[in-house]
């Protein structure tokens, strides 16, 4: 929860900078002064000037170490300001250049569908900060196979699968990487940082790339109607996407990846042309229409 300051006397250009520096205490468990001199092209004088506004407002939320010249989040930090996770899972998606300032509330005239599953914004921020910072969390877990138990992971990255995000991370526990739901942890604690074996460097299902080819499901009476929602060329849309991320992608997607399109072509529009591709990823039986 936010501190209940009154920031309404500082101009909004100066809010703004607070929110950052705060923003980046939160999520990446750092600041400096170069990092505002980088996001807003002030002055070194005025970007002084801000930390130590922020310092007065809050200051047990930072410590400087002079051996990095940077000021680091501490155990008694609490925002300043609020911090929606939604949209900061948005706006970090899109890259950090544009992902700092708030939006404005949604109009009337363009509204998002529904949601009903809403990562905690506390447990986001730790999260990223483990990532930033390569470190180490450990966690209460809540899975529907084995209840809630400890885990000690290594996060490296997060991810929307256009349902719910998903933290994925190497899981000491099993020894391997796995991906994990932001909403079922608990009790997130921020430890060493972690090796490179655990690190997103070694997770090799993250970092190969595979080629899907997808088509119009050849059931359709009107195939032409998929192959422009998809924008296809000559009837079908190839696709590089990292391992780890195909099953996201072929079950939002609806992808029928049975070998001979035998699933219903309404249900599943789309259809895996290539669907030897997939035949030996971990879980595949979890696709659309995969037997083995």
């Amino acid at each position: 929860m936010s501190r209940s300051v009154d920031l309404s006397q500082y101009p909004h250009a100066q809010r703004e900078r607070l929110r950052f520096i705060d923003f980046c205490l939160y999520y990446f468990g750092e600041i400096s002064k170069a990092d505002l001199l980088r996001q807003f092209a002030l002055g070194s004088a005025s970007c002084t000037r801000d930390i130590s506004l922020y310092r007065e407002l809050v200051p047990t939320n930072l410590e400087l170490r002079h051996q990095t010249k940077r000021y680091y989040i501490t155990p008694d930090f609490h925002p300043l300001f609020e911090h929606e996770p939604e949209t900061i899972l948005s706006r970090l998606n899109q890259g950090m250049g544009e992902g700092i300032r708030q939006v404005s509330p949604p109009g009337e005239h363009c509204v998002d569908a529904i949601r009903l599953i809403h990562p905690d914004g506390n447990t986001i921020a730790a999260l990223m900060r483990a990532i930033t910072q390569r470190r180490a969390i450990r966690v209460r877990y809540v899975s529907l196979s084995s209840g809630e138990t400890e885990r000690e992971l290594v996060p490296h990255v997060l991810v929307n699968n256009g349902h719910r995000w998903h933290v994925r991370a190497y899981d000491r526990r099993h020894g391997e990487f796995r991906d994990f739901v932001t909403t079922r942890l608990l009790q997130v604690q921020e430890l060493e940082t972690a090796p490179v074996g655990e690190q997103r460097e070694a997770d090799r299902a993250w970092l190969k790339q595979l080629t899907l080819t997808l088509t119009p499901h050849p059931g359709l009476s009107h195939p032409e109607a998929i192959a422009l929602d998809y924008g296809m060329q000559a009837g079908a849309l190839t696709l590089t996407i990292r391992e780890a991320l195909v099953g996201y992608l072929l079950q939002q997607w609806q992808v029928d990846c049975s070998p001979d399109a035998s699933m219903d072509p309404y249900a599943h529009p789309l259809r895996l042309a290539n669907p030897e591709v997939v035949v030996s990823l971990p879980n595949c039986r979890l696709l659309p229409g995969v037997t083995s």
